[in-house]
């Protein structure tokens, strides 16, 4: 089978004059356990500044007040947690089918922590909900081992590792990895439904027929929670009606393209995840002028 490169960005359509919230995507984010309320934060919020109708973000109950301190215009929920602060599978579960209900794509794994709980949600996610799906961090993590749960996937999904979470994923080393991005990220890509997207320098996304490799970002965005906003922009994107594998061409370049424009005002020392926030306006803004 031969690889298609592809190097032309997808294109947004045009809103029309009488559009309106329920046009652009219902994004459920869950997301965020103890100490990590503000991996849900930037998630939610990024999904809003990336063109999402409406974001909901479910996270442990311990964490939901801090979650919605940060952000008045999506809604928040809480899920039981447990003596870790961590959202319980069981006793979340129902609150999570009636969300999902609602929602037109479910973003997961920013903030989630570890513990068998989140295993089994990941799990039950990847089996039994139709929406499309992104799924990030500590939904990765759950996963170490485990590619076989990405092997008969009914709807799109999208995986964004860093290099430490991919090999986590497939039992290799991070040198591995790192040795052959695009071979490795190809590999993985070939299951039904799924599209990679290995981060890092030049960001690679591929569904196993066709792969991009990114332009933007810089060393800036090397900080905590950068991963969590393009989580998001993707989510976002999908929402908006791209196909999978679009939206996430479209989102790693805009997440890089905030990236840059970050450094530019805070330098590459000084930026850290919130600034990429705070121009994913501009950098939409740019691309589409």
């Amino acid at each position: 089978m031969t690889l298609e490169r592809v190097d032309t960005l997808p294109i947004l359509p045009k809103r029309p004059a009488d559009g309106h919230k329920g046009l652009y995507g219902s994004v459920l984010v869950v997301a965020g356990g103890r100490g990590m309320a503000g991996a849900a934060g930037l998630a939610g919020v990024a999904a809003l500044r990336s063109g999402a109708g409406l974001v909901r973000v479910a996270s442990s109950a311990e964490v939901q007040p801090t979650v919605a301190s940060f952000e008045p215009s999506y809604m928040t929920y809480p899920l039981e947690n447990d003596e870790e602060g961590l959202i319980r599978f069981e006793p979340a579960k129902k609150a999570l089918g009636t969300l999902l209900e609602r929602a037109t794509v479910l973003a997961i794994g920013p903030g989630l922590g570890q513990s068998a709980g989140i295993r089994d949600l990941v799990r039950w996610v990847l089996e039994s909900v139709s929406l499309p799906t992104v799924v990030d961090a500590d939904a990765l993590n759950a996963l170490a081992g485990q590619t076989d749960a990405l092997a008969d996937l009914k709807r799109p999904t999208v995986i964004t590792p860093h290099p430490g979470e991919f090999a986590r994923l497939t039992g290799r080393t991070v040198a591995e990895i790192q040795a052959d991005r695009e071979t490795h990220a190809v590999a993985l890509a070939q299951a039904d439904n799924l599209v990679v997207v290995l981060k890092g320098a030049k960001t690679i996304v591929t569904d196993g027929a066709r792969i991009y490799v990114n332009s933007t970002g810089n060393p800036a965005m090397a900080t905590g929670g950068a991963g969590d906003v393009l989580t998001g922009v993707i989510a976002a994107l999908i929402g908006q009606k791209l196909p999978a594998f679009e939206a996430a061409q479209l989102g790693v370049y805009i997440h890089g393209l905030a990236g840059d424009m970050a450094r530019d005002q805070n330098g590459e020392i000084g930026t850290i995840a919130g600034d990429i926030v705070d121009v994913l306006a501009d950098a939409f803004y740019h691309l589409t002028a």
